[in-house]
């Protein structure tokens, strides 16, 4: 499943420089997390990056975007093409 930022969120950054699918933009006031292209970091490392670098732990799974960790793969290797 996609993942979430919630409302804890301080905006500091941290977790925008660590999605590999460049997946978490600037909102106004906190970040958010493009369910389309969020991966949970499957097919890149063993957990979600953002949520290992999260200082007020505000990412949390997206019950409304759940996904197999095929359809993560899937997703992972459609935004790889996209971008050769």
């Amino acid at each position: 499943m996609a993942l979430l930022i919630n409302e804890e969120c301080i905006a500091c950054d941290a977790c925008r420089e660590e999605c590999p699918t460049m997946a978490i933009e600037e909102g106004d006031p906190i970040y958010f997390i493009d369910p389309d292209r969020c991966t949970e970091c499957v097919g890149v490392y063993d957990e979600p990056s953002c949520i290992a670098v999260c200082p007020v732990e505000c990412i949390v799974p997206d019950k409304d975007n759940v996904e197999t960790i095929a359809e993560l793969q899937y997703k992972y290797k459609s935004i790889l093409a996209e971008e050769e």
